[in-house]
């Protein structure tokens, strides 16, 4: 059964349809121009109601955890421009929207300080053990201070490995600073010198990363090149001592593998904002202690999530109104 979707406003025969709802900002910015269907549910949409929505819509703002694959655009006879309401794009055909000239656009760079600051809320959770000392106090056992209680591991001084040093990589090294901690990052070709000085990290390879970092940060798109990048191999490599933060996406990480590594103490432990088969999330990672787990809440403040929405509707618009290439656009390098 398809759900019915709450109309915005009439003001325009073109058409766009939102997925999900998202702060007021962005709809409201649609709202000037276009006929705007929102889905009223707090659940994501299912594929057949995507289908049967999209028909006669020529704009789309969807949402990561919508799957846009080649059935949903073969649906989509009007469509011209998709709006994903993220800086990853994984979750869409980019081929097929782009045989059937279709614009894919994402929301870069207004996330990177909101995401680089829950890598920081991660690595200081993990090492400080700072949700199970929430939970100790919390379940009436703290009886005062005591000279072995909860104790955890010093981040000052210590070395960060950055596997992706992009916007957000970098953000997460520059407040690496204030902990006077060592930085080395690892991406497939050296950065320039320029970059590398702003953010003090120094280049190295993946393998010696992993082996010579107390911490390792994740901040790497999903492809077929990083789909399970870090495996049993690269967890072996780690230090006993080391943990592991990821803010990109799930898959980057084998889950399977980080469980035994995590069960085995591989490496100490683990603080995750993403999983490989979201929502669903690995049974035995929920009863470790050795791990923080967040529900995907990388980008999630009002002002970070308000100017995701806006740049969104700014790509639908340009599109459909100004008849303008998006200012996100994705795939330039397929042709359209």
């Amino acid at each position: 059964m398809t759900r019915s979707l709450r109309k915005r406003r009439d003001s325009m025969k073109q058409k766009v349809l939102v997925t999900r709802e998202i702060p007021e900002a962005g709809v409201d910015e649609l709202q000037k121009h276009l006929d705007v269907y929102v889905n009223p549910e707090d659940t994501p949409m299912t594929k057949d109601d995507i289908i049967h929505a999209i028909t006669d819509t020529q704009g789309l703002v969807c949402m990561l955890a919508d799957r846009i694959d080649k059935e949903i655009l073969d649906a989509a006879k009007n469509l011209k421009v998709i709006a994903n309401y993220a800086v990853g794009y994984d979750n869409i055909d980019i081929e097929t929207a782009a045989h059937k000239n279709i614009y894919v656009t994402n929301t870069p760079g207004v996330l990177t300080e909101a995401t680089a600051d829950l890598t920081w809320a991660l690595i200081l959770s993990i090492s400080r053990r700072i949700i199970e000392a929430d939970h100790y106090l919390r379940t009436g056992r703290f009886r005062g201070w005591e000279p072995m209680l909860l104790l955890g591991t010093d981040v000052h001084g210590k070395t960060l490995g950055i596997i992706g040093l992009g916007r957000i990589g970098q953000a997460v090294a520059l407040r690496a600073r204030g902990f006077d901690m060592k930085v080395l990052y690892y991406e497939p070709r050296r950065l320039p010198e320029k970059i590398e000085q702003s953010c003090h990290a120094k280049y190295c390879s993946l393998s010696e990363l992993l082996k010579t970092s107390d911490f390792v940060s994740i901040h790497v798109p999903l492809d077929k090149s990083t789909f399970h990048l870090i495996g049993t191999p690269e967890l072996d490599s780690m230090k006993k001592t080391a943990y592991l933060i990821n803010v990109s996406r799930g898959a980057v990480i084998d889950e399977m593998a980080l469980v035994k590594g995590l069960k085995n103490r591989v490496i100490a432990g683990c603080g995750l904002d993403v999983y490989e088969r979201e929502p669903n999330v690995e049974q035995e990672l929920l009863a470790m202690k050795n791990t923080v787990l967040l529900p995907h809440v990388g980008s999630a403040s009002h002002a970070t999530r308000d100017r995701m929405a806006l740049i969104a509707a700014q790509n639908i618009i340009a599109v459909l109104i100004r008849k303008e290439e998006p200012p996100n656009w994705v795939h330039k390098d397929i042709q359209i």
